[in-house]
């Protein structure tokens, strides 16, 4: 071959050479920004989430954001975008989330958080509470008048996960009755939780206006500070006369915040006690009965303590069914209970001397003494601060009903009813056939996650079902399971696990789903207030594919071990909020596609 076509040759060579080096990389090249527009709206789609309302508690003060959720910074937001599986079979046991799992998780905190803006205490205080300006009379849920020129002073009390935003609420409406003429002056205290209260909210409480004291406490374990707030309110009451109007806003959590033990004991006995309740598993309107005998300021007591003065009650209800008796332990409520019905728990929950759970000696003895009629009970509805306003038997024969005002009324603004009616129009508005379980789930928080999952898997049987199959659903796909309650969890003695109701309900449902070969399930579970247990999550969110081979192990001895929190947390499945500011129990949201 002579030296021109031994050249072509060469030339056809590199460019054939460059053609597929150029091509293979154009093709590589055009690949990659596929990703990248990808990845783009991905990041551009969690961006505008961080943006947009996450909670009713809406915060005007940017150098509170870290605690409220107006402001709801991006890595506050639980893993809402995760890889997208390569299979979305039900049979797969990839970690990763099917397309409609993504999806859904985005939906279940939308649902959530629509339930938890629904009792925003703020909203619940100005749909119960108006100011009559032309009469200057007070109207508490459009029955009952308090004509405030029969007052020389309004004092506003408040205590629970809401007082903040409760006692705001109130004072702000009773405010404009200052614009007139010899009207009664404002003042009050306010025990909040640790960081439950923007900046502006505590300042604006504190301003001369209104002249109300922010107290801060610990919560559900009290502390020294519980009892020298709670001590400045009881004396504060104390102080009332015939002039005196008293508002107590009361919300959940306001056991462990207002708090002033017996002079029989101490602040350790009482946080001992509650440690050993927590422990029990007993539902928490069972151990009011306990905790109110143990102290000075509940179960009726404090209204006791402001009689001959007006005692209106605002409350924000976080346990089943509305006990106004046990709310916060039902300070401004006669009591219905007695020594024995307490005592008759610490037998049945393993609180006696040689118990799982033994209370303190000095308690034990205290609600023996009770039983034994050697020491006052609580006050009942015979008690004077709970009788009718009137001089005489025979004025109460002549005055109506309606004219017969009670020295001391109180009236529900909010419950976790409200919050699961939210969630269902929620679910509706995004596509769901919303089913409403009740409000009133109970007992241990893995029994009911096995029963929110049993009926997912029955309700997801209608994706491969026949007609006649599907006759008895209880809803079409997609479906909304939605549920509200309170559950607990027995712990063993000295456990060491970290977690809470809600998370460990998530995670015995992501095991469920597990067993069940789930997918397309998701189940979200968090508590109104923003806390779960003793973390600073508000709870967790699962799906089918969480549990697989791999995990499979550690989540069962996590959920053993209640260690509910570390596993989640490592899967990004744990829901932090902070605080909501609002308290009324818990919801529960399960979807199936």
């Amino acid at each position: 071959m002579n030296i021109k076509g031994r050249r072509r040759r060469f030339l056809v060579g590199v460019i054939y050479f460059c053609t597929m080096f150029i091509t293979k990389n154009v093709t590589a090249i055009s690949s990659l920004q596929r990703r990248l527009s990808s990845t783009n709206r991905h990041i551009a789609f969690i961006s505008s989430l961080s943006q947009r309302q996450l909670s009713p508690y809406k915060c005007k003060s940017r150098k509170y954001c870290s605690n409220c959720l107006h402001h709801l910074p991006l890595n506050r937001i639980p893993n809402i975008i995760k890889r997208r599986s390569k299979s979305s079979s039900y049979m797969s046991t990839s970690s990763d989330m099917t397309d409609n799992e993504q999806q859904m998780k985005i939906d279940a905190l939308k649902i959530i958080n629509e339930a938890i803006r629904a009792v925003d205490p703020s909203v619940a205080i100005r749909d119960r509470l108006i100011l009559d300006e032309e009469d200057n009379q007070l109207i508490a849920k459009d029955t009952s008048r308090y004509d405030l020129s029969d007052y020389d002073n309004i004092r506003i009390i408040s205590f629970g996960k809401a007082s903040a935003a409760m006692a705001l609420a109130t004072a702000d409406i009773i405010s404009k009755s200052q614009s007139q003429e010899g009207v009664p002056k404002i003042d009050g205290i306010v025990i909040i939780k640790d960081d439950h209260a923007t900046d502006e909210q505590i300042e604006t409480l504190n301003d001369k206006k209104y002249n109300i004291l922010v107290r801060s406490a610990s919560h559900p374990i009290p502390d020294s500070r519980s009892v020298e707030a709670a001590n400045e309110i009881i004396e504060l009451v104390s102080l009332s006369c015939s002039k005196t109007l008293v508002v107590a806003c009361i919300s959940g959590g306001g056991s462990a915040l207002f708090c002033s033990p017996r002079d029989e004991l101490t602040l350790e006995d009482l946080m001992s006690t509650n440690s050993r309740l927590l422990e029990s598993g007993m539902p928490i309107e069972k151990m009011n009965i306990i905790r109110k005998r143990l102290e000075k300021g509940k179960g009726g007591k404090l209204a006791a303590l402001a009689y001959p003065a007006t005692v209106l009650s605002l409350v924000l209800s976080d346990i089943i069914g509305d006990p106004l008796e046990l709310i916060a332990s039902g300070p401004t409520v006669p009591d219905s209970s007695c020594w024995e019905d307490a005592l008759q728990l610490v037998e049945e929950y393993g609180l006696n001397a040689n118990g799982a759970h033994a209370l303190p000696s000095s308690v034990l003895g205290l609600l023996q003494m009770g039983a034994a009629g050697e020491l006052d009970d609580t006050p009942s509805s015979s008690h004077p601060a709970f009788s009718t306003m009137g001089a005489s038997d025979d004025d109460m024969q002549q005055s109506t009903e309606k004219d017969q005002k009670l020295f001391s009324e109180t009236i529900l603004v909010g419950n976790n009813d409200a919050s699961v009616m939210a969630a269902a129009q929620e679910a509706e508005n995004r596509g769901y056939n919303p089913v409403i379980l009740g409000s009133r789930f109970d007992g241990e928080a893995a029994t009911a996650a096995g029963t929110y999952v049993s009926m997912a898997e029955m309700i997801s049987r209608q994706r491969n079902a026949t007609r006649h199959d599907n006759k008895y659903q209880v809803a079409p796909l997609p479906t909304a399971l939605i549920a509200g309650g309170e559950t607990v969890v027995t712990l063993p003695p000295k456990c060491q696990g970290k977690g809470g109701r809600n998370q460990e309900l998530a995670l015995s449902a992501a095991l469920k789903m597990h067993d069940m070969n789930l997918r397309d399930v998701v189940l979200a579970s968090v508590g109104t207030d923003g806390t779960d247990g003793p973390t600073d999550a508000a709870g967790g969110i699962v799906y089918g594919g969480l549990v697989n081979e791999e995990t499979i192990q550690n989540a069962k001895d996590s959920l053993l071990r209640h260690d509910s929190y570390n596993f989640l947390n490592s899967t990004g499945c744990l829901v932090t909020t902070g605080a909501t500011g609002t308290n009324v129990a818990d919801i529960c949201i399960t979807l199936i596609k």
